[in-house]
């Protein structure tokens, strides 16, 4: 392998949220933290040559955004996802995160509606409520092996009040890769009760042998009409720090909207380094990015292998896409509260409560796989011997 992913990269006292939240936040500096989704590996050796010479420079002011970022962006979605974006359709944002919440106050108003799919990503719940807006829950069903969606459901929610559909591809925390049917079938529906869809792809790099990422405005230009698409490279490549994300949309009244509520927040300026670590990621990660998927695939091969012959009564899910597991813990008869406590304070490891995402997953907890084995290795066995 070109690339190394085996060497432990200590992040301890790097400002890491990862690290430092257990450490500072919990009082537990010795567990070791799977949660939030950043990876513990360094970023493609070509993003940290451009980002290091770019420092060297040494002044730092305000970014114009070359032509030459955009064209990075447009040709890796037509050349890892078969989709020809643009340079017009582009708007720079500040981070998936935030631009979910500048859609959710450029396309509804107080007190309307707004579909998600639970167990879902936290901040989709946020961006809703702390704008004012109502939740729409269409929980995803599980049927003991997979999730789905549910058509018969989503067509019941959406009523006069329900503007827009937040959907998460592929998807958090569930680790599903949408389909072409189930995608098709999401759209009839939106395109039959009129529904906006903000479609959160920050996940689609990350997809495994199998399954393949469908972006879903590409579907036809109908629904590309009423789709703005969210994207960056900071899941894939690790350099989410960097705050820069880019969201598409082929209407030209959506852009208009969304660029003067991006104005309306002042949200306007680009990260000087974060263009630069864009356009390297996406110009010449591919190799890096490949040699990642197969980690990743091993990796979870292994953890899934580990529960199976160590640990039956945890059942691990294992993910179509993104490297975020789920662990199904109900057999272990523990309320949340109890789970939780127990993998951070018997176990030392800290993971994500899958309430956090959704009611859907009592009982359940969320893991990141996306570090060295040996640190993948050394949590499974503390698991084992929390259990023993």
């Amino acid at each position: 392998m070109p690339f190394d992913f085996d060497t432990i990269l200590d992040r301890r006292n790097t400002g890491s949220l990862k690290w430092e939240y257990p450490a500072r936040a919990l009082g537990k500096p010795d567990v070791i933290p799977m949660w939030v989704a950043d990876m513990d590996f360094a970023a493609p050796p070509a993003v940290v040559e451009a980002v290091q010479k770019r420092a060297a420079h040494g002044a730092y002011g305000y970014a114009w955004i070359p032509d030459s970022f955009w064209d990075s962006v447009a040709h890796w979605m037509a050349a890892r996802h078969g989709w020809p974006v643009r340079r017009e359709w582009m708007i720079l944002t500040p981070g998936v995160v935030p631009a979910l919440s500048l859609c959710v106050t450029a396309f509804t108003r107080p007190g309307d509606k707004i579909v998600i799919q639970t167990p879902v990503y936290r901040p989709f719940t946020t961006a809703i409520e702390n704008n004012g807006r109502r939740i729409a829950r269409n929980p995803l069903l599980f049927d003991g092996e997979t999730w789905r969606m549910d058509f018969e459901d989503l067509e019941r929610k959406i009523d006069r009040w329900t503007r827009l559909l937040i959907l998460c591809s592929p998807h958090n925390p569930v680790g599903r890769v949408w389909n072409a049917g189930e995608l098709g079938r999401l759209g009839d529906i939106c395109r039959e009760k009129d529904i906006l869809v903000v479609s959160d792809e920050i996940h689609q790099d990350l997809v495994f042998r199998d399954h393949r990422h469908i972006p879903f405005a590409s579907l036809d230009e109908d629904l590309a009409e009423r789709t703005i698409t969210l994207v960056a490279p900071s899941k894939t490549f690790n350099i989410a720090g960097f705050l820069t994300a880019v969201a598409v949309a082929s209407n030209p009244r959506l852009r208009r909207r969304l660029d003067a509520e991006a104005e309306r927040a002042g949200l306007v300026l680009a990260n000087v380094f974060g263009t630069v670590a864009l356009e390297a990621a996406y110009n010449l990660g591919a190799e890096w990015l490949e040699a990642l998927l197969q980690y990743l695939e091993d990796t979870i091969a292994r953890t899934a292998d580990f529960f199976r012959r160590r640990m039956p009564t945890i059942r691990f899910h294992e993910p179509e896409g993104t490297y975020l597991g789920l662990l199904d813990c109900r057999a272990l008869e523990m309320t949340q509260k109890d789970l939780d406590a127990f993998f951070l304070e018997k176990a030392r490891v800290h993971f994500d409560a899958g309430t956090i995402f959704g009611s859907e997953l009592e009982g359940w907890e969320r893991i990141n796989l996306a570090c060295p084995r040996a640190r993948v290795d050394e949590v499974l066995e503390r698991i084992a011997r929390a259990l023993a």
